[in-house]
């Protein structure tokens, strides 16, 4: 970077374009805001959709620097901050939608209600893949279904971005936890201390058979959609079952979940980026689990694979091949 006013940063000019890097001006920080400089950039699946131009929910515009989710350091404060300092090392989920600048670039400025102090046992790395899995993982299993203690969780997809999560703050509130994948997910289901269900091998009516009694999950939270939310409303426990999903975009019936007394709840994490309603909530939201981290009851899976700007474009490819073994991350 030549101009302290300049920066570098990935832009995507059009749909299913390349990622460009370019010099672009160095944002500055306005009312409630930190300008951070930013060290490492979550990849993310809604991050591919928004480059093909099919997340309009997103409300992502093109062109635009992509990327959601970062950790970096604080650089300078906007008028009527407080709390934070430069040199303050930081994540979040702040950025690349609603028309906002992402994290692909050297600089963003981050909503100060946002943010939340980067755990000390991590990497700038490893906390950049964390923020917008970790807020959905906590939003519907601590804030919808309230668990606790004594209670029998199914994680559809428990070796997925959220899945991996959900399962380790699952378990670090007291539950017994199962988990669905499929074969090659095993070893990682039981390395994060989860009873591993093949849910290719085993239909919903065995396994809740096997693992409840038959009468299904206090908890079952859907990271998958489509048929596997169908089958969760099966799995739910007779009368005071609760199930949660972030994909319960499609049409379904609630047939199933009824007719055992249970209860639905949906998980929209943008939803306070693109409303501006609820932002302290996800500042709350990573605190609560930096301290998780740090007691050394959560940790991301981070993609052995190490992407520099200059490389992106090969992240990008390898979230969209689902090669990928843990979160992608783009280092700064």
């Amino acid at each position: 970077m030549t101009d302290s006013l300049q920066m570098r940063a990935l832009i995507v000019d059009s749909a299913n374009a390349s990622l460009r890097l370019a010099s672009i001006d160095r944002p500055v920080a306005g009312p409630g805001q930190v300008l951070v400089r930013i060290a490492a950039s979550g990849v993310n699946p809604l991050d591919g959709k928004i480059r093909a131009g099919q997340a309009a929910h997103a409300r992502q515009p093109l062109p635009a620097v992509l990327g959601m989710d970062l950790a970096g350091t604080v650089e300078a404060l906007g008028e009527g901050v407080s709390g934070w300092a430069p040199g303050d090392e930081v994540y979040s989920m702040a950025t690349g939608i609603g028309g906002a600048q992402g994290s692909l670039a050297e600089y963003a400025v981050v909503d100060a209600r946002l943010m939340a102090l980067k755990p000390s046992n991590l990497s700038m790395r490893e906390a950049a893949g964390l923020p917008l899995v970790l807020i959905t993982a906590w939003e519907g299993l601590v804030d919808r279904a309230r668990v606790r203690a004594g209670q029998k969780v199914l994680i559809q997809g428990g070796a997925g971005g959220v899945g991996h999560v959900a399962v380790q703050i699952a378990r670090a509130f007291g539950a017994q936890v199962f988990a669905t994948g499929s074969a090659r997910h095993q070893e990682i289901i039981e390395g994060l201390g989860a009873t591993f269900i093949d849910y290719r091998l085993s239909s919903v009516e065995h396994y809740v058979a096997e693992h409840t009694g038959g009468e299904g999950f206090d908890i079952v939270y859907d990271t998958v959609g489509g048929e596997t939310l169908d089958a969760s409303f099966k799995a739910a426990r007779v009368y005071h079952g609760h199930v949660v999903s972030c994909l319960g975009w499609g049409q379904h019936s609630l047939a199933p979940l009824s007719f055992r007394g249970a209860t639905y709840s949906g998980v929209f994490t943008l939803l306070p980026l693109l409303t501006g309603q609820g932002r302290e909530h996800h500042g709350e939201i990573l605190s609560e689990a930096t301290r998780l981290i740090e007691a050394g009851k959560l940790k991301p899976i981070v993609d052995s694979h190490r992407f520099t700007l200059e490389t992106a474009e090969a992240a990008h490819q390898r979230q969209l091949s689902g090669a990928a073994q843990g979160r992608l991350v783009v280092e700064i």
